[in-house]
């Protein structure tokens, strides 16, 4: 993708999606803990996304509508599939169930398993600093996780953070593949309607009897109380479809590797918002592990001797 003259602006939008994503893994969870169940809330959340990106691409692109064809299909399918309801799928389990610092961080290792498939299944020749990159990354989990002392986070939301990083990493790797002249707007819309349609025939999304009622926002904030339908409106708009295409208008001023290796700060926000909000301390030695695994990622995300431009990060 072209990129403009006007590099501070692509910045300023990856950078304000990054903060909304972070945000919203403490948003997603008023809903879920209210009484919502988990593939319900996937099935409302990725409803409401489509529901908004067909409005954006009916005033803006309304060939996103061309029905995909030839090899369009599988492409639309597979992103559907796994980079958008795996993907949500085991992240709403992992920021239930984990720290969000932590479901967070373990999710965007993804960049990291890109490479790895890419120097060893594909056979294409990476920068050195690879292997210090993954070094970096184990090292910094283990000092967030301190093994030493057992295991000591949940282990069902650590392994549903593993699948959403490994889904994250299929994302990428799928939107690498010649989309046939579809736009980004047109893949991501069918990719949405394909998750949207497998998530309500787990859930329907009208089982959510659960969003009328009173939710408590949790942490530092749980003396307050919302109806959860609005936290789930904040969720669909503010955490999905916004910084969704806060990122296609980075990519028109930013190269696709550095929209994601700015992206890779949301782990990061979600330290702070777990502090903030649910008073989630993490020790001067898991803070270091989280600059290490910081540092690793984006070395990973760089190794690459042909960075490929592909799709922007799906909403998470």
């Amino acid at each position: 993708m072209s990129t403009s003259t006007r590099p501070l602006l692509g910045y300023a939008f990856v950078l304000s999606a990054a903060v909304l994503f972070a945000v919203n893994a403490g948003v997603s969870r008023i809903p879920l803990r209210s009484g919502t169940d988990i593939e319900t809330f996937t099935a409302v959340r990725v409803t409401g996304a489509l529901l908004v990106i067909v409005l954006i691409a009916a005033l803006t692109e309304r060939t996103a509508f061309r029905l995909p064809r030839g090899r369009q299909v599988p492409l639309v399918i597979g992103l559907g599939l796994v980079g958008v309801a795996g993907l949500q799928g085991f992240y709403n389990v992992a920021i239930d169930r984990l720290p969000l610092s932590i479901a967070l961080l373990v999710e965007y290792l993804g960049p990291v398993w890109v490479v790895l498939w890419v120097r060893f299944a594909r056979r294409e020749p990476v920068q050195p600093r690879m292997w210090p990159a993954l070094g970096l990354a184990l090292v910094g989990l283990a000092l967030v996780g301190q093994i030493w002392s057992g295991v000591t986070v949940d282990g069902i939301g650590l392994l549903a953070a593993f699948a959403a990083g490994l889904c994250f990493a299929a994302y990428f790797l799928l939107g690498e593949r010649d989309t046939g002249g579809m736009t980004p707007l047109a893949v991501i819309l069918w990719a949405f309607l394909v998750a949207t349609l497998v998530l309500n025939v787990v859930q329907p999304f009208w089982t959510a009897d659960q969003l009328g009622a009173s939710a408590s926002v949790l942490g530092r904030l749980d003396h307050l109380s919302v109806p959860a339908w609005v936290a789930m409106t904040s969720v669909v708009v503010l955490g999905t479809t916004a910084p969704f295409f806060l990122l296609l208008l980075a990519l028109r001023h930013l190269p696709a590797m550095t929209v994601s290796v700015v992206a890779m700060l949301e782990p990061a926000g979600a330290v702070v918002v777990g502090w903030l909000w649910f008073a989630e301390s993490l020790t001067p030695v898991q803070v270091g592990g989280v600059l290490l695994v910081l540092v690793g990622i984006v070395l990973a995300q760089t190794s690459r001797r042909v960075p490929a431009d592909s799709l922007p990060p799906t909403p998470v």
